[in-house]
């Protein structure tokens, strides 16, 4: 787990001000990966139980527009983030429970990204969501 001298070099290297809201936002994401905004808002309070519900979503959105965060909003879900940025992974949802889990691309150079036709476009991310029940709702299923 990295420390929150850790997260406040993540910040300056960003060019960003290290203040307390978001070092207690990057620490809430990096314990609770694809957690939604209101388990983060509970766990930010739980060292600063005074911080304001704008506070962290104004924290979410500028990590989000560095690149130290990820958001993420899987159909019918609220938005989501983690802390695993850097790369072009993908999710799979239980759509039963509604638990996300990280799916590594499986081939190519730049992972997943070579369209059969790309009509042109230069792409740089692809958004790849999976389906089905995860091992605790299908054993549940089955009986």
């Amino acid at each position: 787990m990295a420390t929150a001298l850790d997260f406040g070099q993540l910040l300056r290297g960003a060019a960003l001000r290290v203040t307390r809201p978001r070092l207690a936002v990057l620490e809430a994401v990096h314990a609770h990966p694809h957690a939604d905004t209101d388990s983060i808002i509970g766990a930010v309070r739980r060292d600063l139980p005074t911080v304001s519900h704008q506070a962290v979503y104004d924290s979410l959105r500028t990590l989000t527009a560095a690149g130290l965060v990820r958001r993420i909003q899987p159909a019918g879900f609220v938005a989501r983030y983690e802390s695993r940025v850097g790369d072009n992974h993908h999710h799979v949802v239980c759509r039963s429970c509604g638990v996300i889990a990280d799916a590594d691309c499986a081939v190519g150079a730049a992972p997943c990204l070579t369209a059969s036709d790309d009509r042109g476009f230069t792409i740089d991310e692809a958004e790849v969501v999976y389906w089905g029940l995860c091992p605790d709702c299908s054993t549940a299923e089955s009986r």
